[in-house]
Protein backbone atom coordinates (compact mmCIF):
# COMPACT_ATOMS: atom_id res chain seq x y z
CA UNK A 1 0.00 0.00 0.00
CA UNK A 2 1.74 3.53 -0.53
CA UNK A 3 1.60 5.96 2.02
CA UNK A 4 0.30 9.43 1.31
CA UNK A 5 2.35 12.28 2.17
CA UNK A 6 0.56 15.80 4.04
CA UNK A 7 2.22 18.15 2.67
CA UNK A 8 1.16 20.63 5.26
CA UNK A 9 2.84 18.28 7.81
CA UNK A 10 6.09 17.57 6.28
CA UNK A 11 6.25 21.33 5.57
CA UNK A 12 5.11 22.22 9.54
CA UNK A 13 7.15 18.82 10.83
CA UNK A 14 10.81 18.70 9.80
CA UNK A 15 11.31 15.53 11.87
CA UNK A 16 7.98 13.99 10.53
CA UNK A 17 9.96 11.12 8.89
CA UNK A 18 11.54 10.84 12.15
CA UNK A 19 7.94 10.47 14.25
CA UNK A 20 7.14 8.37 11.63
CA UNK A 21 9.86 5.64 11.79
CA UNK A 22 9.04 5.90 15.74
CA UNK A 23 5.51 5.42 15.50
CA UNK A 24 6.18 2.10 13.18
CA UNK A 25 9.01 0.71 15.91
CA UNK A 26 6.27 0.96 17.86
CA UNK A 27 3.31 -0.46 16.26
CA UNK A 28 6.06 -3.11 15.34
CA UNK A 29 6.82 -3.86 19.18
CA UNK A 30 3.79 -4.19 20.56
CA UNK A 31 4.74 -0.72 22.19
CA UNK A 32 7.63 -1.65 23.87
CA UNK A 33 9.09 1.23 24.16
CA UNK A 34 12.82 -0.04 25.39
CA UNK A 35 12.95 -1.29 22.29
CA UNK A 36 12.73 1.79 19.77
CA UNK A 37 14.59 3.93 22.23
CA UNK A 38 16.95 4.97 19.71
CA UNK A 39 14.06 5.97 17.10
CA UNK A 40 12.58 8.46 20.20
CA UNK A 41 16.32 9.17 20.65
CA UNK A 42 16.80 9.83 16.63
CA UNK A 43 13.12 12.26 16.98
CA UNK A 44 14.63 14.11 20.01
CA UNK A 45 18.21 14.92 18.21
CA UNK A 46 15.97 16.22 15.08
CA UNK A 47 13.60 18.17 16.68
CA UNK A 48 16.44 20.02 19.24
CA UNK A 49 18.30 20.78 15.48
CA UNK A 50 15.13 21.92 13.98
CA UNK A 51 14.09 24.15 16.68
CA UNK A 52 17.62 25.26 17.28
CA UNK A 53 17.86 26.50 13.59
CA UNK A 54 14.23 27.70 13.71
CA UNK A 55 15.12 30.17 16.90
CA UNK A 56 18.44 31.37 15.04
CA UNK A 57 16.79 32.45 11.96
CA UNK A 58 13.83 34.06 14.04
CA UNK A 59 16.46 36.32 15.94
CA UNK A 60 18.19 36.89 13.13
CA UNK A 61 14.66 38.23 11.12
CA UNK A 62 14.80 35.24 8.24
CA UNK A 63 11.61 34.48 7.04
CA UNK A 64 9.85 31.66 6.96
CA UNK A 65 11.44 31.07 10.27
CA UNK A 66 10.96 27.07 9.59
CA UNK A 67 13.11 26.39 6.41
CA UNK A 68 10.84 25.39 3.13
CA UNK A 69 11.11 21.84 2.46
CA UNK A 70 13.61 22.44 -0.51
CA UNK A 71 16.09 24.17 1.95
CA UNK A 72 16.50 21.90 4.54
CA UNK A 73 18.69 18.97 3.10
CA UNK A 74 21.47 21.74 2.16
CA UNK A 75 21.07 23.30 5.64
CA UNK A 76 21.25 19.82 7.48
CA UNK A 77 24.60 19.23 5.30
CA UNK A 78 26.11 22.84 5.78
CA UNK A 79 25.77 21.77 9.96
CA UNK A 80 27.05 18.82 9.37
CA UNK A 81 30.13 20.23 7.38
CA UNK A 82 30.54 22.75 9.95
CA UNK A 83 30.51 20.25 12.92
CA UNK A 84 33.31 18.10 11.49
Amino acid sequence: MTKLINNSAARLNPCLKEQDQSYNCLDKNNYDHEKCQVYFDNYNICKKFWGQVYRDRKAKGIHPFLPDIEEREKIRMEHLNMNK
